[in-house]
């Protein structure tokens, strides 16, 4: 890498270093109010699991900056059991209370889950989100009991009561939802709902276009000037993944597959920045949902195998191999055919687990704070500066792995298109170099080549 790409990484890295210092003081910040509400339930112990839990999944509404209790409000778009289309707000679905501590005396608002009740053509359709049932989390419609349906109740209900679990109010029973002392027959309706992960995507890809356009704005008003600063930053980047990674395996297809490889580079690395950003338009964490990898993976998968020439297929089918690894048993097709699949995967799941892992050792190492704070004062001010000091690290090191797993994606990704363009022409150059007198032959065909070519740019520089 030549200094002029140098020292723009160093400068970014430097400005990254800096957002993610003051991003580690609104962590701070945030996380106390956050912890009390996902602890509160409990008697004030702090639920670390369903913190972390809450922080890395999906959710109906987006946290407003430093206020657990009060969110952006999304569209819930749903189909009822009868087919009928629905959209509502989902603030809507939820309702501030306050909570009064009988420790401390001390008010607190919290978020409880309320039933959304549309009346349309007569009829009456109830959607809640659901907690105690096995769509936790989930946008359900539900449906008072008949008899048969409550004696169902009261028999397992009284199973469980052998077991000797006394909380018989809060089971979760298999097409039933608890709400309020009571329990609804529950039906999960077909969700298209703009959840906080959606919106993100969406805030992600114009981001991504606003980086792009831009630098193709700058080029067309300013020409081939050099840009400063961001731009040339991205600039370098763009070099960087074609020149280096795209061009110099793809050769002469690049520019038929760099439009996706540099789009899938651009868009990892934006969800993986935004995502450590823990207030609004950032705290959704896109590459650490398996479902968002297995997307970006597929499209790997299929633009492989449909742009697959012909020797790649052949291959797969009928590798190059000795007879009896692949007739009369197919072994090697089974193997060929296996790792069409597993390569996919093994995009899915490397960027799923980096970004999750990363995530979730930074939420743990605030909460030390706040589940050592119960043995005093001096315990929990040395805690802090020793969270807060590895925090930083850990969200400087999360910049960079935010970097590489982008770049890893799309290497791998480019390798695995490299795979599956392999000409036939190509793969008997391959071969020519295993036997001493075929490469021989091959040089001097290339040497002879380039002398004729020598010849005729004298004779026209002549000329």
């Amino acid at each position: 890498m030549s200094n002029f790409q140098i020292f723009p990484l160093v400068d970014g890295l430097a400005y990254a270093r800096r957002a993610v210092l003051g991003l580690l003081v609104a962590l701070c910040l945030f996380a106390p109010s956050a912890s009390f509400a996902a602890g509160h339930e409990e008697g004030g112990s702090l639920d670390v699991k369903g913190i972390i839990f809450e922080h890395l999944g999906d959710g109906y509404g987006w946290e407003v900056p430093f206020s657990h209790t009060d969110r952006i409000p999304l569209p819930v778009i749903v189909r009822s059991q009868d087919h009928s289309w629905f959209c509502f707000s989902s603030a809507g679905l939820t309702e501030k209370t306050e909570i009064i501590d009988p420790a401390t005396g001390k008010e607190h608002h919290v978020i409880e889950p309320v039933i959304k009740t549309i009346e349309r053509d007569g009829h009456v359709y109830r959607f809640m989100i659901a907690h105690v049932s096995s769509n936790k989390d989930k946008v359900v419609e539900i449906f008072d009991l008949t008899d048969a349906e409550q004696k169902e109740i009261d028999a397992k209900l009284a199973d469980i009561r052998k077991t000797g679990d006394v909380d018989l109010g809060a089971q979760v029973i298999d097409g039933y939802v608890y709400y309020d002392g009571e329990y609804y027959r529950e039906y999960r309706p077909l969700d298209l709902s703009v959840t906080k992960n959606v919106a993100a995507l969406f805030i992600a890809v114009l981001l991504v276009m606003a980086m792009v356009f831009g630098l193709v704005r700058f080029y067309r008003r300013k020409g081939m000037v050099a840009p400063r600063k961001g731009m040339g930053f991205l600039e370098m980047l763009v070099g960087f993944i074609y020149n280096d990674t795209i061009k110099a395996t793809l050769g002469e297809k690049t520019k038929k597959f760099a439009p996706y490889l540099l789009t899938v580079f651009f868009f990892i690395l934006v969800m993986n920045i935004v995502g450590l950003i823990v207030i609004f338009p950032g705290g959704a964490n896109l590459t650490g949902n398996i479902a968002v990898t297995l997307v970006l993976a597929l499209c790997t998968f299929i633009i492989t195998n449909i742009f697959g020439t012909k020797h790649y297929w052949k291959e797969i089918f009928w590798p190059d191999v000795p007879l009896f690894l692949k007739f009369p048993l197919p072994i090697m097709q089974l193997i060929e055919v296996f790792g069409i699949f597993t390569k996919p995967a093994a995009l899915c799941v490397r960027l799923f687990a980096n970004m999750m892992g990363g995530h979730m050792i930074v939420i743990t190492l605030t909460l030390l704070i706040f589940i050592l704070g119960a043995f005093g004062a001096a315990v929990v001010g040395l805690t802090t500066v020793v969270s807060v000091l590895f925090t930083i690290f850990m969200l400087l090191l999360d910049v960079l792995v935010s970097f590489i797993q982008a770049y890893v994606f799309t290497l791998l990704s480019t390798l695995f298109i490299s795979m599956a363009q392999i000409d036939e022409e190509e793969h008997h150059a391959k071969e020519d170099k295993e036997t001493l007198a075929l490469e021989a032959e091959d040089l001097a065909a290339v040497a002879a080549q380039k002398e004729r070519i020598s010849r005729e740019a004298a004779e026209i520089d002549f000329k």
